[in-house]
């Protein structure tokens, strides 16, 4: 009980804190005047179903029959809500593979990216070698290049390597983001010396300190990292659709495609695909909203 009386006041005081402070950012977003935060609420509103209105007409065309979807008479089903189309893409055709293929690639591609990206970042920022400057130049070159430019020589590699139609050849070329590696370089810029010297004279060497050290202070940064990797792979269509062939291999944006090619417009069935498809980066986005905006906030990242 005495524990208990100690935390409820220490919990109250916290979210005092915090109901503080959000009353200060909404003042300094919207302004003190009364009108101002009106007519930005109202502004704010119109924005939202703007945007939602494409989404809410996709689940209702999802849950109409096809005769019905076809039909552009009404919004809402003329024969009532039906799971036919759910039906059809889950027990009919390969969704559940290509949902398993993209949630495979998507996550190998993430974890190789954020391992990958983090060790270049820490390199470029706390190690000296040679051609460090040349080497960091040409990283932050290659960002400014399209990817789509480099499409024709990385599907000759992965050719001259016997890679088409493998799950390495769709993971390989997506772990390449020098964006990241910038990132992360400049985040681990901002740590301290004397927390990485510290250990030094402890004795840790540069994978210890790089380990116990820069990581466990990094991870708001690779959370936000991980989470935009996540969803540049499991949105990426161009490259999976070109070095797959095979429909067992398909991505979901790449067979969501071919459901068209192979059972003619069917509205019902591909926003029933789609649906599906969007799910799983909606329960990221639930589970991660607060780091994803704080990754945004913090970076300037839009997507990768």
């Amino acid at each position: 009980m005495a524990t208990a009386s100690l935390v409820l006041p220490e919990v109250a005081t916290r979210r005092a804190i915090r109901g503080a402070d959000n009353r200060r950012a909404t003042r300094l977003l919207l302004g003190s005047s009364a009108s101002a935060r009106t007519l930005a609420v109202i502004a704010l509103v119109l924005m939202t179903l703007v945007w939602l209105l494409p989404f809410a007409w996709a689940i209702i065309t999802s849950f109409k029959t096809e005769q019905d979807a076809a039909s552009a008479a009404t919004v809402w089903p003329a024969s009532g809500w039906s799971l036919q189309a759910y039906t059809n893409v889950l027990t009919k055709g390969d969704l559940p593979i290509w949902m398993l293929n993209s949630v495979i690639t998507a996550v190998l591609v993430t974890l190789i990216t954020v391992v990958v990206s983090a060790m270049a970042g820490y390199a470029f920022s706390r190690t000296m070698f040679r051609g460090r400057a040349f080497a960091l130049a040409l990283t932050v070159a290659s960002i400014m290049v399209p990817g789509q430019i480099l499409i024709v020589p990385l599907f000759q590699q992965m050719l001259a390597f016997q890679m088409v139609d493998t799950y390495a050849g769709i993971i390989l070329p997506q772990v390449v983001a020098p964006v990241m590696v910038f990132i992360l370089k400049k985040f681990f810029d901002g740590i301290p010396s004397e927390l990485l010297d510290a250990a030094r004279v402890d004795g840790a060497g540069p994978w210890r300190t790089f380990f116990t050290i820069a990581v466990p202070l990094s991870k708001s940064i690779l959370v936000a990292v991980a989470i935009f990797t996540f969803i540049g792979a499991w949105n990426n269509f161009l490259w999976p659709f070109i070095v797959t062939t095979d429909s067992a291999l398909m991505t979901i944006p790449v067979g969501i495609a071919t459901v068209t090619e192979t059972y003619g417009l069917q509205y019902a069935r591909t926003m029933a695909s789609a649906m599906l498809a969007a799910l799983p980066l909606l329960v990221v986005f639930m589970l991660f909203q607060r780091q994803i905006v704080r990754g945004v906030a913090t970076t300037g990242l839009g997507g990768q």
